[in-house]
């Protein structure tokens, strides 16, 4: 009898202890930097979206996160009828819960608008009620007021830009003349705008790619197709709100989605060295060097165009070990084209093996 209630909490204790457990994502820190791994765009049924707000900070939990912005419409609430409409609701109800959970939750709202300006999203706000303006200029202008990150979402989405190009407009530039726009979607549900890396890298914005999920996360994201739910990578100095704060207006960001990485090259370059270690050689004959590279990262690699006398393309699969074969006449340096990392609109990260 004593086995049975023994085996008896053992299994509860199991069944308890795995319901809070969360995802490991391997992603290295850069040097002096945590990364924080963000969904910085998310609805639920205080706006347009279909689950209870507490149910993103499970699937958070669940997929990895960090930190999450619950980000509902201000101008745009279909379920008024049925749910009363509170703009501060979503963050109050799951703000103590995402605390137990070790998440950090961001105040956040989105005011949308028809295009020009688009929607926007405003982060770090204390007050979503005084964003319900007229004008989209003093919606924006009152987050500011709070302090917030204001980032501009999907700015090529073909509802609004039917030929998914992102356009500044006159508004856009008085914005960016204010320093009211402080990053751009580089990636939203399921597209991506290259401009927006040549936007950003002019006004000196952060970089960001989130789910914009109104479903349930697991249903949208799932293989073949996605191996993990988008994320804004940020580097931090530590993992607490206002850390976070500091880096997305510092603009020190990376996009992760669909086995892609993009953003600016100077911290595109340290990432993925911080992913890789190339080993010394471990045989050498009179026609061939012999190494290996381990990739501790969660994201597969393709190098390409490699140099004369060395392997044409290299296929670093996730936390694996690649054996790379170079011909003895090979010298200079072992530069390849990192085909998955974006830092430009039409240019991907060059890196050096070092063996």
């Amino acid at each position: 009898m004593k086995k049975l209630i023994l085996t008896t909490l053992l299994v509860f204790g199991f069944l308890a202890t795995g319901a809070g457990q969360k995802k490991i994502v391997r992603l290295p820190d850069l040097p002096g930097y945590v990364t924080l791994k963000c969904d910085l765009h998310i609805h639920t049924v205080f706006s347009d979206g279909d689950v209870w707000p507490d149910v993103r900070v499970d699937e958070a939990i669940r997929d990895g996160l960090d930190a999450i912005a619950i980000t509902d419409h201000i101008e745009y609430t279909p379920k008024k009828d049925y749910i009363k409409t509170d703009y501060n609701a979503a963050y109050n109800i799951c703000r103590d819960y995402a605390a137990e959970k070790n998440l950090i939750l961001i105040h956040g709202a989105e005011i949308t608008r028809d295009m020009p300006p688009g929607h926007f999203n405003a982060l770090f706000i204390e007050d979503a009620s005084p964003l319900v303006r007229d004008s989209a200029y003093d919606a924006i202008a009152e987050a500011v007021k709070q302090g917030a990150f204001i980032q501009w979402n999907h700015p090529g989405w073909k509802a609004q830009e039917p030929d998914g190009i992102p356009k500044l407009y006159n508004i856009h530039l008085r914005l960016l003349n204010n320093g009211w726009i402080n990053g751009i979607e580089f990636f939203n549900e399921s597209e991506y705008y290259p401009l927006v890396l040549t936007f950003c890298q002019k006004y000196n914005l952060a970089v960001t790619g989130n789910s914009d999920i109104h479903g349930l996360i697991s249903e949208f994201y799932t293989a073949p197709a996605y191996s993990n739910r988008p994320m804004t990578l940020v580097f931090a100095k530590e993992r607490t709100l206002q850390a976070l704060k500091e880096a997305l207006f510092a603009g020190r960001t990376l996009v992760y989605f669909r086995d892609i990485i993009a953003g600016r090259e100077d911290l595109a370059l340290p990432f993925f060295q911080g992913c890789i270690r190339v080993s010394k050689p471990y045989m050498v004959t009179d026609k061939s060097i012999f190494f290996e590279i381990t990739n501790n990262s969660d994201i597969p690699f393709q190098l390409v165009n490699g140099p004369v006398n060395a392997p044409p393309e290299i296929h670093l699969a996730p936390n694996s070990v690649t054996r790379v074969v170079v011909d003895r006449k090979f010298s200079g340096a072992l530069l390849y084209d990192v085909k998955n990392i974006i830092t430009g609109e039409n240019k991907v990260l060059k890196a050096e093996l070092r063996f």
